[in-house]
């Protein structure tokens, strides 16, 4: 004990300005994580976080978009109206058809494209380029083009199917034609781009897990199927998961790919999707209050198709 008083004593006196630049610096190094991540989480707070919350908030009232000021709460009357809305059922389902007639095809052909790009073949970059193409094309002018390409009259598929005998097709009106029809225009502007996120996957893979398995005596398939689709497993979950938030989405190819239907989704409502339902009711019949429930309806129903898919995969690993 008195040594260290004697060396306490003994030691040379830190000068105050010394000592309290030392605690600005052990401030700094505290607080330089923070304001590097400030930015993002400003940012988010002012365009992700208020506009969902502020979505919710007016999902309450009953508000139309002409006189936003003159509210008059309603509570849970938006969604429980939805609950017996035969329009935003008909959107539901038309979505839920759409979606899976262009996320099935559209991810398996990207996987078969990916294959053929990892092959050696002459001028990949050109195909990889190509492949990207499509996703770099507006929607506006793709849909557009699409729509001529089903014309019932002069379009070319008609004219395609008209070779081999076949009766024309009404595209844009018939109630699974119009749906396959604003599939294929997804299907063609992904495609690419998934293959793309399947071809980087691939070429994470050990090359070793291919060579062990050619040494067993494992065909292409079955080096395919045991080696490539395990080693894909987080790309295709998240081309799965991009995809289907896309899906429920949709939006711009169902507006423009017929001119006089607009926010209908057809004379029928045949194709119309959640987007557009809560487009033609919140910026063609002014509801801004029913809008934001289908809004937080959209979100609700992505969140339970991730919840079942979760707990499915949870079960599946406990087996």
């Amino acid at each position: 004990m008195a040594e260290d008083v004697v060396e306490r004593a003994l030691a040379p006196a830190v000068p105050a300005g010394g000592a309290r630049r030392d605690r600005l610096g052990r401030l700094r190094s505290r607080a330089a994580p923070y304001v590097l991540v400030a930015p993002f989480f400003l940012l988010f707070g002012a365009f992700g976080l208020f506009p969902l919350v502020a979505t919710a908030w007016t999902s309450l009232f009953r508000v139309e978009l002409t006189a936003p000021e003159a509210r008059e709460w309603v509570g849970a009357h938006n969604y429980a109206r939805l609950l017996t809305d035969e329009f935003f059922w008909n959107a539901l389902a038309n979505t839920v058809l759409i979606g899976l007639l262009a996320i099935v095809p559209q991810l398996l052909l990207a996987l078969g494209a990916a294959h053929l790009l990892d092959a050696r073949l002459r001028g990949r970059l050109f195909f990889r380029v190509a492949a990207l193409a499509p996703y770099a094309t507006s929607v506006a002018a793709a849909t557009l083009v699409f729509a001529l390409f089903y014309g019932r009259d002069q379009g070319m598929v008609n004219w395609a199917i008209g070779l081999v005998g076949l009766d024309p097709v009404d595209w844009q009106n018939g109630p699974w034609a119009s749906k396959f029809a604003v599939a294929s225009i997804v299907i063609w502007r992904w495609t690419g781009y998934n293959a793309l996120i399947y071809l980087a996957a691939m070429q994470t893979i050990p090359p070793e897990l291919y060579e062990a398995a050619a040494l067993d005596g494992a065909s292409r398939g079955r080096r395919f199927w045991h080696v490539t689709l395990p080693g894909l497993r987080p790309a295709l979950a998240f081309t799965g998961i991009v995809s289907t938030i896309g899906a429920v989405q949709l939006f711009g190819e169902p507006l423009l790919f017929s001119s006089g239907a607009g926010a209908s989704g057809g004379a029928d409502h045949q194709y119309q999707t959640l987007g557009l339902y809560l487009y033609e009711q919140g910026w063609v019949n002014l509801h801004l209050g029913r809008a934001a429930a289908i809004a937080w309806a959209m979100l609700l129903l992505l969140v339970v198709v991730f919840g079942l898919v979760r707990l499915g995969r949870g079960k599946g690993v406990r087996r």
